[in-house]
Order: structure tokens, then C-alpha cells, then sequence
């Protein structure tokens, strides 16, 4: 293996299927390969932050300890009207997790950038320096499910947006190989599951009749964290597709088609594309089998990697 050789880690968007991006590294880390670039977009940049500041085994361990009532915990029932993730449960899972508030950019040990949207003008903006923290939550912010997040004269959303996978950022920081991790490659044309019941969805009738707003919002708890002590609608494919379930197959099919453009343009050295389309926008607590199929996509590909890194 060219042991001079620069190699970059693009980690790609992908809400839940992100925990994938963990089996992925500790795989490569069995291979002696430690990627010195880290560029992420929104799950991705929480994951590479967490591999950058030597936390990747702490957020691990979280995620694999992660309940379906931990995951409902962090949705915010009150409802804001901003996003629906409680934000200071997630800024203390954050500081847990990943870094201090205190953590710059410009200090870690790898080259990292996170990948955000300009909310105003559309542009890609890559976080290069500055707080850590700020630059993983300015990535990750889906709307819908986040606030904007105000950075410098700027309101930041979801990377995933105009770059979803950044192996461009990669190159541009120097990368000589660019590993890159799409996690969008099958999730266009995936069946909505546990469609609300259109009679109880209604305003003062059925059983939100005396829930209202309330009731409306644990229903979205129900629905995308599958919690088993919820009674849920029967499925019926006349249904219409709950809010955060027509959010996210939104988000999905545009970070799909900018993907694929941006990839055939830009395209990397070794790409791995786990299979999870199954697992659901919140469906955290599924962390195990997206890290067990991370594992799997990086043993598939030995040959290949050993070919580009000991050829190159």
C-alpha cells in the first residue's frame, strides 16, 4: 500500500443510514487505512467530526445503546414550528458525543470540513474553520427536523441539499484517493410505511378528537419510531403519507439526483453504498445492522481498495 499517497474520506447524508459510516471507518482501520481528509454532509459530518476528535468508539457505543423511547425523547412534542428535534437534548448529546463547544476545526489532528447549504442563496458552504460543533449542527440542520442555524450573517441547512456526497470538497483539500460513502443509491421509490389513518388524522374527530395538535404530533412519534406501546393505523396504500414521511422522501429524491450528477461529474476512487433503504428517517436505534452492513460493504471491496491504494 502507497503509504505517501493523501487519502480523503467523503461521507455521505443519509439521516439514520448514517451509522453505517462507523462500520465503514472501523473497517478501514483493520486495513491500516487512516484517512488524513474528512469531509462530511450532514450525518456524514457528525460521523467524521466524531472520527476526527478520536470519539468514533464513544458515539458507537451510544448508538448501539440508542431505544426506540430514546429516540422519541429527542423529538420535540411541544412543537416549535422551527424542527421538531429537541434541540438542547441534541446539543448535549453533541458535547457527549462528539466535541466541547470550546473545539475548533483549525485544531484537530485531520483536515475537516462539514458541507451546509446557504439558505438564501442556495450555495454550497463548506465549514473549514470555527467551532466544531456549530459546523456538524449547520450541516445536519434537515428541514423540517432542524432550525436554520445562524453562522456568520448566514442562515445553514442541510448540506445534503446541493452536495450530498463530497468528494469535490475531498479534492479540493488535497485528496490523492477520495473513499467516498453514498448512502443515497437505493432509497428513491421506497414504500412509505405506517400511513396515518386519514379519519383519525383529522381535527376533532376519531381519537385525536381530544388530542388535537398534541395528538397530531404523537402520532409523527408513532410513526417514525415504530414505538410498540402505540397503538398505530392499520396500512392502506390509500393513505396519504404522514408530514415527516413526505419530508423525507422530498430530501431523498433530490439528494438521489444531485448525487448521481455530482458523482458522475466527480466521480471517487472507491465508493461503498450500503444497503438501507429499509431503515426510516428516525429509526436510530437501528444502529447495529447499519454498522454491521458497513462492515460488510468494506469486506466486499478489499480487492478493489488493496488494487487502487497498492496501484496508485
Amino acid at each position: 500500500m502507497n503509504t505517501k499517497l493523501k487519502i480523503g474520506l467523503a461521507l455521505g447524508s443519509g439521516s439514520s443510514r448514517g451509522w453505517s459510516h462507523i462500520g465503514i471507518i472501523n473497517e478501514l482501520s483493520k486495513l491500516g487505512i487512516a484517512p488524513s481528509i474528512v469531509c462530511g454532509t450532514s450525518v456524514g459530518a457528525m460521523v467524521g467530526a466524531a472520527y476526527a476528535t478520536g470519539n468514533i468508539e464513544k458515539l458507537e457505543a451510544w448508538a448501539c445503546s440508542l431505544t426506540k423511547l430514546d429516540v422519541a425523547r429527542f423529538l420535540d412534542i411541544s412543537f416549535s414550528m422551527t424542527g421538531f428535534v429537541n434541540t438542547e437534548r441534541f446539543h448535549d448529546f453533541l458535547n457527549e458525543n462528539i466535541a466541547s463547544d470550546e473545539d475548533l476545526i483549525e485544531d484537530l489532528s485531520k483536515v475537516y470540513t462539514a458541507v451546509s447549504t446557504d439558505l438564501e442563496t442556495g450555495r454550497e458552504v463548506w465549514l473549514r474553520k470555527g467551532s466544531l460543533i456549530q459546523a456538524v449542527w449547520s450541516s445536519m440542520a434537515m428541514p423540517g427536523l432542524f432550525p436554520a442555524i445562524r453562522h456568520d450573517s448566514r442562515w445553514l441547512v442541510d448540506g445534503g441539499l446541493v452536495n450530498p456526497v463530497p468528494v469535490s470538497v475531498c479534492r479540493a483539500l488535497g485528496a490523492d484517493i477520495v473513499i467516498a460513502v453514498n448512502l443515497n443509491g437505493d432509497i428513491v421509490g421506497k414504500r412509505f410505511n405506517k400511513p396515518f389513518n386519514k379519519t383519525a388524522d383529522k381535527p376533532g374527530t376519531g381519537k385525536n378528537a381530544k388530542e388535537g395538535v398534541g395528538g397530531k404530533i404523537t402520532e409523527l412519534v408513532k410513526e417514525y419510531t415504530n414505538l410498540s406501546f402505540f397503538d398505530s393505523a392499520d396500512d392502506d396504500e390509500e393513505q396519504s403519507p404522514g408530514l415527516l414521511d413526505a419530508i423525507a422522501a422530498s430530501v431523498n429524491i433530490t439528494q438521489d439526483r444531485i448525487t448521481r450528477s455530482r458523482l458522475a461529474g466527480d466521480p471517487p476512487d472507491i465508493v461503498f453504498s450500503p444497503k438501507l433503504s429499509d431503515i426510516g428517517l428516525l429509526e436510530l436505534y437501528r444502529a447495529e445492522e447499519a454498522i454491521k452492513e458497513g462492515e460488510k460493504c468494506v469486506q466486499r471491496k478489499i480487492n478493489e481498495i488493496e488494487y487502487v491504494l497498492g496501484a496508485t
